[in-house]
């Protein structure tokens, strides 16, 4: 039943493992100091109340001590009890001696009133709980005493307030509710920091991973203790076995790409300036195949390098290097790229698939803007959004769809094998990112927003 309730919260895991050993420690806890408390008050009320009791015995024994039987059978008394509120009317402590009929002797805290005794037989000593001449409950002590030189016994009574027991426990019940309440405030203190020392090495590993993740660092350094240490090494030895089995990919698919495009090349090369049926076939399917290993190409490397732990880079660095590039490309036509970007923004992938999308809608933008490109990059929650608007023609929205298809160009007048904006949707998608076309609102031409992973910390400045 515990177990239940410290691993499910309303049918949910708990997931936190420092919230699971403070909530079982903390209900154990609970439990155990109720349980002693409740024994505690148990064990006082019974303290209490044998108390109480004995000093019943010891005032009825003043009582029989005091009497004797005088003249024609009639009770004399000469009590010396001690105590004062046998005097006082109602005081809530009565002694009583009656005979088989009646009281014959009272209590001047009784005045007229009698008390409802039980009637125990013999020598039998009783005690219970009777109604008091003021509606409270008294606990009564009752023992018959045969007297010297009498035949039937007299019925000996002394009674006292109940309310004297319950007042000392309900103080005793609330301050040892109030203790222990600190006591578990103490023992909750005690053990978040104990958790919180214990799982140190454990967050240690964490901000160690985030950092491989962010690219601060690329393994796990430090001294960690004997449990967990086999955990780190072993975190190490994936981390290097990960990085070792993309290099081997990308070596492959380099060596694949290299192997393909020169045969392609050859061929392109063989029909060119023919003009037979034939060479048209050829060099249409060899320009075909040469825009599927590009693009494949492209996939197969942003698959690798998205997936490699602390692969970051600088954005306005890219994004500097790319204007400066398409600026001089696009010099004679005058186009000038204006660049607004956030500082110490980092993109969590491979510069190079940074530099691919960029570069291709750039390079997209300059082609088709009269004289002006405006880039905007800025940073949303855990995003990178990268906006570049033109202003030209635009594009219309039934066409958008259509020009991010693999080989689709709208304008064959305009130079490009028509795979820059499906390479840029591919890429993105890969790192788990988003790319749409909209209305440049301010330039009047088409926007391209492109939403990429940020990532954490800032490059050195050289």
């Amino acid at each position: 039943m515990v177990s239940a309730i410290v691993w499910r919260r309303r049918g949910a895991p708990i997931k936190s493992l420092a919230s699971r050993l403070v909530v079982s420690a903390a209900i154990w806890c609970a439990l155990l100091l109720s349980v002693s408390g409740f024994a505690l008050s148990a064990l006082f009320g019974d303290a209490v109340r044998n108390s109480f009791d004995a000093r019943l015995a010891v005032l009825l024994e003043g009582v029989v001590a005091g009497t004797t039987v005088g003249e024609n059978g009639r009770l004399d008394l000469s009590l010396q009890l001690g105590e004062p509120r046998f005097d006082q009317p109602f005081s809530g402590w009565y002694w009583q001696i009656s005979d088989s009929e009646q009281p014959v002797r009272r209590s001047s805290s009784l005045w007229a009133q009698a008390l409802v005794l039980p009637r125990p037989e013999s020598d039998e000593v009783v005690l219970s709980e009777v109604p008091g001449p003021s509606g409270q409950t008294l606990r009564v002590l009752v023992r018959p005493i045969i007297l010297p030189g009498q035949d039937q016994p007299y019925w000996y009574a002394v009674a006292g307030d109940e309310s004297e027991l319950r007042g000392p426990k309900n103080r005793f019940d609330g301050l040892l509710a109030f203790t222990l309440a600190v006591l578990f405030a103490g023992v909750v203190a005690a053990i978040l920091i104990q958790v919180r020392f214990g799982l140190q090495p454990l967050f240690r590993i964490q901000r160690a991973l985030l950092a491989i993740r962010s690219g601060e660092s690329r393994r796990l350094e430090g001294a960690y203790p004997s449990e967990i240490q086999p955990l780190a090494k072993e975190l190490n030895a994936l981390i290097d076995h990960s990085e070792t089995l993309i290099e081997r990919a990308q070596t492959h698919v380099g060596n694949l790409a290299h192997g393909l495009k020169t045969p392609l090349s050859v061929l392109a090369n063989e029909v060119r300036g023919k003009e037979t049926a034939l060479s048209d076939l050829v060099d249409r399917q060899t320009n075909l195949m040469r825009q599927q290993v590009e693009h494949h190409l492209a996939r197969a490397r942003a698959a690798a390098t998205s997936s490699i732990l602390g692969a970051r880079s600088e954005v306005a660095t890219t994004l500097d290097d790319l204007k400066r590039t398409l600026e001089r490309i696009y010099n004679e036509r005058g186009i000038a790229i204006e660049i607004d970007c956030a500082d110490h923004l980092i993109f969590r992938g491979a510069r190079h698939d940074l530099e691919e999308m960029l570069g291709n809608l750039m390079d997209n933008a300059c082609k088709w803007a009269r004289s002006r490109v405006y880039v905007r990059a800025e940073r949303q929650d855990d995003t990178i959004v990268l906006t570049i608007d033109d202003d030209g023609d635009g594009l219309p929205p039934s066409k958008r769809h259509e020009v991010m298809k693999r080989g689709r160009r709208l304008d064959e007048s305009v130079p490009g094998t028509g795979l820059g904006l499906s390479i840029v949707a591919d890429l993105a998608s890969l790192y788990g990112g988003r790319f749409a076309l909209d209305d440049a609102k301010e330039l009047g031409g088409l926007s391209a927003q492109l939403r990429l992973p940020a990532g954490e910390g800032t490059f050195a400045k050289s």
